[in-house]
């Protein structure tokens, strides 16, 4: 018998971004008898949730008829779209591809759409919770799923356990729905414990980092949409860019890179600094200010990575289970349709048994499938991954052939296999002028005195192995500075790892491109990490 408080539900959701709301509000609305709970370890509904973001609007005329007479803050109708190759000194302007047409869709906040839609769901009787990080699973005797776990004890770096914030709730329900995001804390043990990847390829998975500028009057178009490839990067390195032009003046500026690069000395932050000052770019934003800015992980698998998401007691939707678009760069509408299809599936089946059978069935998972082939083109470099994309837009995904995807931190090399490419970057005059600076504007806050959550299972491989073999890359991927290694005297004898968990953004870029597979990301207590204002 568990000494911890229980509260008992029909359905606990875990994660409150655009799939764990969808769900809820649509199991509200078929259900208004069910008891449904939203548990969100953000202090505020939205305050940790980036994306770029564009949206498509059908799942929300689908979910919330009539929400366009009274749209979420910042709901920009995209009024432009631009495609462009850059070199380090030219842009050349390019045809953009069908799957990067906006017509129709809309520039948002996703913090600000989340917010948004936390009441919608509140007036249907949903309970929310935010401020509550789930940081554990309760089982049932069977070992099904039977809940969650809330500020249940942490873990020291050291490996032992401290008592956190407080001693726990648990949240028992018959069905779980894990909407974490990419990368997920709880979603990543189930997935294991479950073995729900055994037959799928390693998922895999970009860095993008964001910022929110206020530009100089008359810079801004509002409802245009830039996006480009090249230059910072090399040839073999995916990735690119996105600027999208909002009201009041307002620009989000935000870069991407594909974390199966193979350069142990790449640095991913940089390089959005780098594309921010190339001379087609820089001039938008000169004498402007940055408001806002941040990094998450995002889920680039597609088809061939997409998991089982189902499992006894349980299920995944949205990022969780890896249903975004890369070639649209766009998550939110396949994150909508899977919350909303997880509901009309269970208003029909309790248990939640036969949906991942519903899912890959439907319409999000035949999108995926049509552009299978176009991200892991790029393993090949960027000209056979442009022509690979042309191929299979052309004949919409009907190649009789699947690309493999291969897990991000076996394609690091090692230092002395590699050799480095001439990047070509140049001297940068725009903010922030590092990666604590940028840290500031996250508005990131950990109590000083709660566990570590970034735990090293095995810490001497960092100063040993890892430093001589990969030159500790984690000191370079973190867009945060969490990582330093620190010489405890002048001859760099006696090095340490020093871990800044106060700095995190809760990005999970290390627990994904760790080459030894190492760092295990845990959730910090309820209310901790950063607090974004309109990423």
């Amino acid at each position: 018998m568990s000494e911890r408080e229980v509260m008992e539900y029909d359905v606990v959701v875990v994660g409150a971004g655009p799939a764990g709301l969808a769900c809820a509000i649509r199991l509200k609305q078929l259900d208004a008898d069910r008891s449904v709970c939203i548990i969100e370890k953000a202090a505020e509904i939205g305050a940790q949730i980036l994306s770029g973001a564009v949206i498509e609007p059908q799942p929300l005329d689908d979910l919330l008829p009539g929400w366009r007479e009274n749209k979420p803050p910042h709901c920009i109708p995209v009024s432009k779209d631009s495609f462009r190759l850059l070199s380090k000194s030219s842009a050349k302007k390019l045809p953009t591809p069908p799957q990067g047409n906006n017509h129709g869709n809309f520039i948002i906040s996703l913090g600000a759409l989340c917010a948004w839609l936390a009441p919608q769901a509140e007036a249907l009787g949903v309970d929310i919770f935010p401020g509550y990080a789930a940081s554990g699973i309760h089982y049932t005797e069977d070992d099904s799923v039977g809940g969650v776990i809330i500020g249940d004890m942490g873990i020291a770096a050291d490996g032992s356990q401290k008592p956190s914030y407080m001693e726990g709730i648990e949240i028992h329900a018959p069905l779980t729905i894990l909407s974490e995001g990419c990368r997920g804390h709880l979603s990543k043990q189930l997935i294991k414990k479950f073995n729900l990847d055994s037959d799928s390829d390693p998922q895999t998975y970009g860095i993008g980092i964001k910022e929110l500028w206020q530009v100089k009057p008359g810079k801004s178009q509002p409802g245009q949409v830039e996006h480009s490839i090249g230059w910072p990067l090399d040839k073999n390195t995916y990735g690119g860019s996105f600027i999208y032009h909002l009201e009041n003046d307002r620009i989000a500026v935000g870069f991407v890179t594909g974390l199966d690069y193979s350069d142990p000395s790449f640095q991913p932050w940089e390089a959005f600094q780098q594309f921010k000052n190339h001379p087609q770019i820089k001039p938008l934003f000169e004498a402007g200010e940055i408001l806002s800015s941040g990094a998450r992980a995002l889920v680039e698998g597609g088809y061939q990575s997409l998991p089982t998401t189902e499992m006894p007691g349980a299920l995944l939707i949205g990022d969780a289970a890896g249903t975004l678009n890369v070639p649209k760069i766009k998550g939110v509408h396949q994150a909508m349709r899977g919350g909303m299809l997880a509901a009309e599936h269970l208003s029909e089946h309790a248990d939640g048994k036969g949906y991942d059978k519903a899912l890959r069935a439907s319409p999000l998972v035949a999108e995926l499938k049509k552009v299978r082939n176009i991200r892991p083109g790029f393993h090949r470099g960027l000209w056979f991954g442009l022509i690979n994309a042309a191929w299979e837009t052309i004949t919409a995904g009907y190649s009789p052939w699947t690309l493999k995807n291969h897990a991000d931190h076996s394609a690091m090399q090692k230092l002395d296999n590699y050799q480095s490419p001439e990047r070509h970057w140049i001297p940068r005059e725009l903010p922030p002028r590092d990666r604590l600076a940028s840290v500031y504007f996250a508005t990131t806050a950990h109590d000083e005195d709660q566990p570590v959550h970034l735990q090293i299972t095995e810490p001497d491989i960092c100063i040993s192995r890892c430093t001589q073999e990969y030159g500790n890359p984690c000191t370079r991927f973190c867009p945060a500075n969490v990582y330093e290694i620190i010489s405890e005297e002048k001859d760099d004898k006696n090095q340490r790892l020093q871990i800044n968990a106060a700095n995190c953004v809760h990005c999970k870029t290390c627990d994904i491109k760790d080459p030894y597979q190492i760092i295990n990301w845990v959730t910090p207590e309820g209310g901790s990490g950063p607090n974004y204002q309109n990423l």
